[in-house]
């Protein structure tokens, strides 16, 4: 039995003075091939240092070993010294046996790096060298899967399991296609693979990717169960909340979706829009404060959101609290990109309290942003009419007489203006 095997039976039992010496009288006394397989050995097992020693021996011994640089520059790249690493790599020539290794390795580190579009161009060298190789091919598919290029990433995933490879890496390439489909909105074709795969099997990412992609194909009773199974394995899931409530709130099932984002607040409470989305569907049950309550804290969470300003100001619009409604609202329309939803609002509520100008520049402001909206019409014509200006509301009953052309009254109103 050689020393190296001696050491690595001694490393199994937990005796590291005894893999010490073993490993010592290896270094002196196996040959070269022993000691090779030694050094992959400890690589394998986390032995960083007693790999790399072995590695440099040989390289002394055989500088134009090029795969000794190459797992010399993945040491290196374990330790983090990504400078050391590259000098190996940058050793390997061309026309070396071990050139296309050195490329993937090299590519490796410059991911470690996010410096992917470097990573990109050494793989797509290495294909170009080795155009069949299953390896070069699953590495520049996750690298892609990893930059979200998933268009580019798919025909990949599809060469290597056409050619009957369908893990590689511990990596489930059915899994990954489903995945990559998914996100390129490829929903079809994603849930085509990603049934094949058994719920239990699944990885909570997979497992979300496919509700999601029931839920896009409304498919919601699916979804539902996939998310439900998602939430009750990993309750801090968070991203699951919105789109289990989506689908049940879209199945009409409101008091099941208000549970399920109230569930998700709980772990999750900074998460504004959960609070907007909660407050929606307690709208829906017409629990007003509860919503009120939901909007406030979503507000605070981001008062920068408009999302909120907007339906809270439309629910004080509601209630008639039209103070409120001003004071939440007025510091939202100081600029040109205001949202003419609090223009309209912030005109119903001067109008009420008689603060007429006011009411004038908000409805001014509103108006070309309403022109199909007959609700809106319907109250600016009045407020015009009021105005005496005659001009004005000729143009608007113009148009909302076009969307709603059998209201008599408004017709009337209009044969009045114009005779």
């Amino acid at each position: 039995m050689s020393y190296a095997q001696t050491a690595l039976d001694q490393l199994e039992k937990g005796q590291l003075d005894a893999f010490k010496k073993q490993y010592a009288l290896a270094l002196r006394h196996d040959d070269d091939d022993t000691l090779f397989s030694l050094a992959e050995e400890l690589y394998s097992l986390g032995f960083l240092n007693q790999s790399r020693r072995i590695y440099e021996k040989l390289l002394k011994k055989y500088p134009d070993e090029d795969e000794l640089r190459t797992n010399l520059a993945d040491i290196a790249i374990d330790e983090d010294k990504n400078d050391e690493a590259l000098d190996y790599l940058n050793q390997v020539r061309p026309d070396s046996p071990a050139y296309i290794e050195s490329l993937m390795v090299a590519a490796d580190l410059y991911q470690t790096q996010e410096l992917f579009e470097v990573s990109e161009q050494k793989l797509l060298t290495a294909r170009r060298l080795a155009p069949e190789e299953p390896v070069i091919t699953f590495a520049l598919a996750e690298l892609y899967f990893t930059m979200r290029e998933f268009r580019k990433a798919i025909p990949l995933y599809l060469e290597l399991i056409t050619a009957g490879t369908t893990d590689m890496s511990r990596v489930n390439l059915v899994e990954r296609l489903g995945v990559a489909y998914a996100n390129a909105g490829r929903f079809e074709q994603a849930i085509g693979y990603l049934k094949q795969i058994h719920s239990g099997d699944m990885t909570p990412d997979v497992k979300f990717e496919t509700a999601f992609t029931y839920l896009q194909l409304k498919e919601r009773t699916e979804a539902i169960r996939l998310f439900n199974e998602l939430k009750d394995s990993d309750e801090h899931y968070t991203s699951l909340y919105p789109y289990l409530g989506q689908a049940l709130e879209e199945e009409n099932r409101l008091p099941e979706a208000l549970t399920a984002l109230q569930e998700g607040l709980g772990v999750d409470q900074y998460n504004e829009k959960l609070w907007l989305q909660a407050a929606h569907v307690a709208t829906r049950l017409d629990d007003e404060a509860l919503a009120e309550q939901y909007l406030k804290r979503g507000h605070e969470l981001d008062s920068d959101d408009l999302s909120a300003v907007i339906q809270l100001s439309n629910l004080y619009v509601k209630q008639e609290r039209w103070a409120e409604t001003q004071e939440l609202a007025t510091p939202y329309v100081q600029n040109d990109d205001a949202d003419p939803q609090l223009y309209w609002n912030l005109a119903v509520a001067a109008e009420h309290e008689e603060d007429y100008a006011t009411a004038r520049k908000y409805y001014d402001a509103a108006t070309p942003f309403f022109m199909d909206q007959a609700d809106f019409l319907r109250s600016a014509i009045y407020f015009y009419r009021e105005e005496g200006a005659r001009e004005e509301v000729v143009r608007l009953l113009q148009a909302y007489l076009k969307q709603v052309p059998d209201d008599s009254e408004m017709a009337l109103m209009l044969e009045g203006y114009t005779d």
